[in-house]
């Protein structure tokens, strides 16, 4: 049986004004569409306690213990947030977003599992997912989850996502449990998504390393940092050379990459193993990719539409949790030396000409 999500719409709820310093739609005018925020499947973590026979892996196995509580004590408090879309029409009007892209919340990554197991869970996420985005599709679109631990299933329910399911393309974790997204193992996985034509969304789940263990490093630093490995090893080892008609989205402003890509383009003229597989400069790769704005920072904004254009930039927010942007739009209109028309692309038609949807109104 699915969750049961609730919608507000139509119950008479009038937008907010929103608190200090968020800029609604009604002031700036903007259409916005998230590409960034999650969604929990409450039954789909019940199962996998309940099937898995080995240890669930730790989210955070090297985090102290005030970073546990933390954690603890967070999870609880947006768990309204996570499975009920009434809660979440609220933020959106507060904050002036028009439109989620739903994307299962990184929890939710069970490589680990044997892959029957796995394609079930997947199924469940994808199932719960799809019957939120339903319940207003004016306000959601939907990303799935797949078992990329095997990679025939994985393409199975790909396929069953955006065919059966209505799904705008999938979210992906930045290895699996382990190996890289370059393996060529995953070629018919990447393949698919080309030939469906839809967008894949890069979201790590952070970093863990005894050295990351305070301070949540392992997200603060090891998010970031994840992106970055996976997306060198995408440029590297050729997958974007092979498969020049993907669409990602890399989150989190694309990681520390995007900000230091000068370094590989040296790398690859001064050093045969860095040029294996790749003739080209990496950065002609990198300005392939899409980056959202989950940078905190509108100079940083600013720097990636200069460097990779603001065509290649995407409104998020990392809805709903406590590393999230709560004032999207406003960080956009701060964002100095961008025209009307690259704020408008910004905030939501560059999401929307990815996931082939209409601009929200």
């Amino acid at each position: 049986m699915m969750l049961e999500f609730v919608s507000c719409m139509g119950r008479g709820i009038m937008p907010s004004a929103g608190g200090p310093g968020i800029v609604a739609r009604g002031k700036s005018g903007l259409s916005s569409i998230d590409i960034h925020c999650h969604v929990l499947s409450r039954r789909a973590e019940a199962y996998v306690k309940a099937n898995h026979p080995g240890e669930i892996p730790a989210q955070l196995p090297f985090a102290s213990e005030l970073t546990r509580q933390v954690a603890r004590r967070q999870a609880q408090a947006i768990v309204a947030k996570q499975t009920e879309a009434g809660e979440r029409l609220k933020e959106m009007q507060r904050t002036g977003v028009d439109m989620q892209v739903l994307s299962p919340a990184p929890t939710h990554y069970c490589y680990f599992l044997e892959p029957g197991l796995g394609r079930e869970v997947c199924r469940m996420v994808n199932d719960d997912i799809a019957s939120m985005a339903a319940s207003d599709p004016k306000r959601f679109v939907a990303l799935g989850t797949l078992p990329l631990q095997d990679t025939g299933l994985a393409v199975q329910e790909l396929q069953r996502c955006v065919r059966e399911l209505g799904m705008r393309g999938v979210e992906i974790n930045s290895d699996v449990n382990g190996e890289e997204l370059s393996s060529r193992r995953l070629e018919p996985f990447f393949s698919a998504v080309e030939d469906l034509g839809v967008l894949i969304f890069l979201h790590p789940t952070g970093f863990n390393h005894p050295r990351f263990g305070e301070h949540y490093f392992s997200n603060v630093i090891g998010n970031p940092l994840n992106s970055t490995l996976a997306v060198s090893y995408l440029i590297f080892d050729g997958t974007l050379e092979r498969h020049p008609g993907l669409k990602i989205v890399v989150a989190h402003g694309g990681g520390f990459l995007a900000s230091y890509q000068a370094r590989m383009d040296h790398a690859h003229d001064a050093r045969e193993d860095c040029r294996v597989h790749i003739e080209r400069s990496p950065s002609e790769y990198l300005r392939r990719l899409y980056f959202d704005t989950v940078v905190f920072d509108p100079e940083h904004i600013a720097y990636l539409a200069r460097r990779f254009g603001a065509d290649h930039v995407l409104l998020g927010t990392d809805f709903p949790y406590d590393m999230a942007e709560d004032d999207p739009v406003g960080l956009v209109m701060r964002a100095p030396g961008l025209s009307d028309e690259e704020r408008a692309a910004i905030c939501g038609g560059n999401a929307a000409k990815l996931l082939n949807v209409d601009v929200p109104r």
